[in-house]
């Protein structure tokens, strides 16, 4: 009897299987589906002139999947260097810019003027678990410099750095290692995470301070005050730190380290150093973290800098562009007006020294300071401490005006303050409350 009811049962458990089956919406994937693609062109001559221009489209089939498959797509760039994956959603076609396509190959390493191959493949992505690749088809492309863009969607977040968040993250910068990037940033004693686009959701701590980033880890990872660089395998996970900062020592500047030196900034439009800095007759060179043992002045006096030479560089008092490319160590120190806040609401109209902007390094024409304390009252805009060459805005309407006295009120408080004088008609600002 027992027997009996088992053999019943396992009946009824096949027979209710089936039926579901049978209402369950299985597919199945065609193993004949692919997808091919074509090019516009097989060779990409990119050109600055020609910005905004389409120059290459690239096309590809819809797979026979068997069934109605809401796929994805990515348009993947392979060059020697690396590869960079464009996702377009459902659209069966991608048409790069000029200029988007030069970032991408720049990206790449390519120097300008010649030419290189370069792989495009379409991925057709149906799951997490599923998807399809298609041919792989090439053109040779020839790139322009312009600015380079390391930028990344990556960035330092914490208590250490921006109060989680209030301000944006500090940036990580694309490396010639395609799965590293790097960090230059000043950090204050308390924590930080990692994230990307500065949201929440794809953030990473360190749960085992090992060493290696760990998704929505608690754990954050604590830090002591100073300047540092953090570097990040974006494929291993595995990051590092260690105080870095490059400076300006001297006479010239402050009594060889009696003060700290002034910092160098790291520029990822170009992949130098860059100081907007005012020096004293004297002698300076450059040394990093406000250490000797790392310094370098100028034996040749050839424009490059040689390590722990004797012969320092010689300058006259004046503002100055100091920049250092630490790839070839060529160096350059440029006469420069330096623009600064003064007034009512700052320093009692130049009792001290003017609120200094430093240049927006993707913009020659752009100054930007990006914390200030003003007072309550008036302000105006000048260069080098001086009158002369000063701005307010006679119309309150956000264009500046030379030379006119009325001046901009403002009330107490922290402000980002920016100066635009790419329309050299109508050059303008902005004062953004933090």
């Amino acid at each position: 009897m027992k027997i009996f009811i088992n053999n019943i049962l396992i009946l009824f458990i096949a027979s209710t299987f089936l039926v579901s089956c049978d209402k369950e919406d299985f597919t199945v994937l065609n193993s004949n589906a692919a997808t091919t693609v074509t090019l516009s062109t097989s060779d990409v001559v990119l050109e600055k002139d020609n910005a905004g221009q389409d120059v290459l489209t690239v096309n590809w089939t819809e797979p026979e999947y068997g069934f109605d498959a809401g796929a994805d797509y990515q348009v993947v760039l392979t060059a020697a260097n690396g590869s960079k994956t464009v996702s377009v959603g459902n659209n069966l076609s991608k048409t790069f810019e000029t200029v988007e396509l030069n970032k991408i190959l720049l990206g790449f390493g390519f120097e300008a003027g010649s030419s290189y191959a370069v792989s495009v493949q379409v991925k057709a992505i149906l799951s997490d678990y599923k998807e399809l690749s298609s041919n792989a088809s090439d053109f040779n492309a020839t790139v322009y410099v312009d600015k380079l863009d390391l930028s990344t969607e990556w960035g330092v977040v914490g208590s250490a750095y921006n109060d989680w968040g209030a301000t944006p993250d500090a940036p990580f910068y694309a490396t010639s290692d395609p799965n590293v990037i790097v960090a230059y940033v000043t950090l204050l004693t308390g924590e930080f995470k990692v994230r990307t686009n500065n949201e929440w959701g794809n953030d990473f701590g360190d749960a085992n301070l090992d060493g290696v980033f760990d998704q929505d880890s608690d754990n954050n990872i604590n830090v002591e005050a100073g300047s540092y660089k953090i570097t990040f395998n974006t494929s291993t996970f595995a990051y590092t730190m260690e105080p870095y900062s490059w400076g300006i020592v001297g006479s010239a500047y402050n009594d060889w380290g009696a003060t700290p030196d002034a910092p160098l900034e790291y520029d990822p439009y170009t992949d130098q150093w860059r100081a907007v800095v005012t020096l004293l007759e004297g002698q300076m060179k450059i040394r990093s973290n406000n250490e000797w043992g790392n310094d370098y002045g100028d034996a040749g006096l050839d424009g490059v800098l040689d390590r722990d030479a004797d012969n320092n560089i010689n300058v006259t008092a004046g503002n100055y562009l100091v920049t250092v490319d630490f790839n070839t160590f060529q160096y350059s120190i440029e006469p420069i007006d330096i623009w600064g806040i003064v007034g009512s609401g700052y320093n009692d109209w130049g009792a001290t020294p003017d609120a200094a902007f430093n240049r927006d390094w993707e913009f020659d024409d752009v100054w930007v300071i990006n914390r200030v304390t003003l007072l309550d009252g008036e302000i105006k805009f000048r260069t080098n401490n001086a009158w002369g060459n000063d701005y307010g805005d006679a119309n309150l309407d956000g264009i500046l005006d030379k030379d006119d006295g009325n001046n901009i009120s403002v009330t107490a408080g922290d402000y980002k303050v920016v100066l635009d004088f790419r329309n050299a008609n109508e050059p303008s600002y902005t004062l953004t409350a933090l």
